[in-house]
Order: structure tokens, then C-alpha cells, then sequence
């Protein structure tokens, strides 16, 4: 499984992004796809899971109600809407494949894309 994501920037308090993570490779259906991020200093913390076979979702307290996360199928594309975005949600952020429902645990996902940096500041 191969991932990649796009999308980040520099925003100022306020204001949203939407971020894109490419998956493509085989057997698709048997993942779940989560975001993470990791801000300096910080140890890596995930943000949300969708799983790929009937769309269901699972958010951290942190992010839910500000984030969203969806799945298009058939462009293989998993999305990360990021509303009211804060200062500290600065960090980098990844997509990343995991054969466990559900997991909160970055230990888990064991795919990972490249990563895509947002900041917010104004």
C-alpha cells in the first residue's frame, strides 16, 4: 500500500484546509486509513480513522467537531477537513494504513505517507 499526502499550508487562526491522501496498491478494502500528526517536540498523535469497506468513522476528542475525514472510493482518496484550525494544530501531518479497525494506536498503521506540514499562525 502505497500513500501519499498533499494539501497542507500556511493558514492564519480561523481558517481551514483540506488535506488529500493518494492510497493506491492492493487488497485495498482489508485497511483502515487514519490521519496523524506530529508537532516539534511532540510525540506523534492520531486524529481520526476511516475504514474503507462502510465508512465508519472515529475521531480524538481533541480534533472532533473541527475535523472531518471521508473516503472516495472510487479515486482512491482519503480527505482531512480541517475547520477553525488553531495555532497548535501547527505540525506535520500524515496519512497512514492500518488492518485494524478502528485503532487510535500509530503503532498500528503500517503504512505511511510522506507526511504534509501545516501551519497556522498569523
Amino acid at each position: 500500500v502505497q500513500l501519499q499526502a498533499s494539501g497542507g499550508g500556511l493558514v492564519q487562526p480561523g481558517e481551514s484546509l483540506r488535506l488529500s491522501c493518494a492510497v493506491s496498491g492492493a487488497a485495498l478494502n482489508a485497511y483502515a486509513f487514519g490521519w496523524l500528526r506530529q508537532a516539534p517536540g511532540k510525540e506523534r498523535e492520531w486524529l481520526s480513522i476511516i475504514t474503507r469497506r462502510d465508512g465508519v468513522t472515529w475521531y480524538a476528542d481533541s480534533v472532533k467537531g473541527r475535523f472531518t475525514i471521508s473516503i472516495d472510493n472510487v479515486k482512491n482518496t482519503v480527505l482531512l477537513q480541517l475547520n477553525n484550525l488553531k495555532p497548535e494544530d501547527t505540525a506535520v501531518y500524515y496519512c497512514a494504513a492500518t488492518r485494524r479497525s478502528l485503532s487510535s494506536s500509530s503503532s498500528d498503521y503500517i503504512y505511511w505517507g510522506q507526511g504534509t506540514q501545516v501551519t497556522v499562525s498569523s
